[in-house]
């Protein structure tokens, strides 16, 4: 009996998604792939992967396409727009938008892509370039169940924990969730950091000796020595960053939630893409302190 592995198109191989392709080809998947800039892709095409002149056409020669692209505008682009993906996949392909983009837009491509007999799954991830690297990824899948278990063997090539939340938009709706913790931690893992600098304490003692204790987390670990270094470099891109801040303010609204940390931490972000920090990881939100930059809104209305 046959056991060929499918054929998958991978769009978008920037810093998560070139590593994500990578473990795929690793595992025997034969890949096709599509990028914006080229050079981004050549060493996947030099460890055997096809290039595709657009994202429609590598989903032509493909199963299974999956994207990983900057904004939700390029996630419409790519699926629904004349030639794209949804217009030249094949018959019975499954779709699955790993990007972080809006539960709406989620469910739109899911209703698109049935009526052309197609499968799609939005199936966001966490775990930054690290999670990338090491195929580590946390990845929150929503769809169809069929869908998630012809997807599973992927997901598992390129993450860890992998979980269907519910039907299309869910994996949108969880790391919406994801992000909103993720702000509250950065913030604490900064601000802590800062009060101890200024207490004059030894910043590495700090670091290692709150590891241990309540004060730890996922960011504490992992950007907290980025921090001390002096290293910048993204993980997470800012500018990716402030678009899922305004992505979850947004349905949080829709839901009728007031969330002012949440509104908090986009206001500061948003202020440190304005002063030249797009580029950086999340964790330079450090050098709008250390410029005295921070944002420090307080309502004593409610006291």
């Amino acid at each position: 009996m046959s056991h060929k592995r499918p054929t998958v198109a991978f769009i978008g191989t920037g810093v998560m998604g070139a590593a994500m392709a990578r473990h795929l080809l690793d595992a025997g998947y034969p890949l096709v792939v599509f990028n914006r800039t080229k050079a981004k892709a050549e060493p996947l095409l030099d460890a055997g992967a096809i290039w595709a002149g657009s994202a429609g056409e590598a989903a032509s020669m493909a199963d299974v396409t999956i994207t990983m692209v900057g904004y939700p505008r390029d996630v419409e682009e790519v699926y629904l727009a004349p030639g794209g993906i949804i217009d030249q996949a094949p018959d019975g392909a499954l779709l699955v938008d790993m990007t972080t983009s809006t539960p709406t837009l989620a469910v739109r491509i899911a209703e698109a892509a049935a009526a052309r007999g197609l499968a799609a799954l939005d199936a966001p991830v966490s775990g930054g370039d690290v999670g990338a690297r090491n195929a580590t990824l946390t990845i929150m899948v929503g769809g169809d169940a069929a869908a998630y278990e012809r997807a599973l063997p992927l997901f598992e090539v390129m993450g860890k924990t992998v979980t269907l939340m519910g039907g299309p938009g869910a994996g949108q709706h969880t790391k919406m969730a994801n992000q909103i913790g993720i702000a509250g931690t950065m913030l604490g893992l900064i601000e802590a950091l800062q009060y101890a600098k200024a207490a004059g304490l030894d910043l590495a003692r700090v670091h290692a000796a709150l590891s241990g204790g309540g004060a730890n987390s996922w960011s504490w670990g992992a950007y907290g020595p980025r921090i001390l270094a002096g290293d910048f470099a993204p993980g997470f891109y800012v500018k990716h960053f402030v678009k899922d801040l305004r992505i979850a303010l947004d349905e949080a609204r829709t839901l009728g939630l007031a969330l002012p940390g949440l509104g908090l931490a986009e206001r500061l972000y948003a202020r440190l893409h304005e002063s030249g920090g797009a580029e950086l990881g999340t964790h330079a939100l450090w050098l709008l302190y250390e410029r005295g930059e921070q944002a420090a809104p307080v309502d004593h209305a409610g006291d």
